[in-house]
């Protein structure tokens, strides 16, 4: 925990440790989970195993330079390039993994989990561009 204590943004993991009574989560979420936290390592240089954990503690620094617009889904993922652009420090701990509600739905068109990737893949490209363009502005 004192890793964590000079984090700007504490991330959980269902996938860092194994606990009692762990939930099996859906075969789709996983698998998209694990392509989606690969994809942001490869791209952003980061080394999360759990892009979409919803436990997160923020520090200052972390919520004055993260300027959240996508309020889905998806909204972890442009907090991942956020952090990565503003060099924000990450750390992950260990949470158990729920699913309480196997048969959740997403909504609409996110059910189907081709779509869901192809979501989510879209909003990583327009979050990194966004950082570009911001950055583009900052530079000239």
């Amino acid at each position: 925990m004192a890793a964590a204590a000079a984090a700007d943004i504490v991330s959980g993991s269902r996938y860092l440790k194994r606990f009692p009574g762990d939930s099996r989560p859906p075969v789709a979420r996983r698998r998209i989970n694990m392509e989606i936290t690969a994809e942001i390592n490869a791209r952003l240089g980061l080394a999360i195993t759990d892009a979409f954990c919803g436990f997160k503690a923020y520090s200052r620094r972390a919520l004055a330079a993260l300027h959240v617009t996508e309020t889905g889904y998806a909204m972890p993922l442009e907090v991942w390039v956020q952090a990565a652009a503003a060099g924000l420090k990450i750390v992950e701990l260990p949470v158990p993994l729920l699913y309480l509600d196997l048969a959740r739905s997403f909504g609409g068109a996110l059910d189907d989990a081709t779509t869901r990737l192809a979501y989510y893949r879209g909003v990583l490209d327009r979050a990194e561009a966004a950082v570009a363009a911001g950055a583009a502005v900052l530079a000239s």
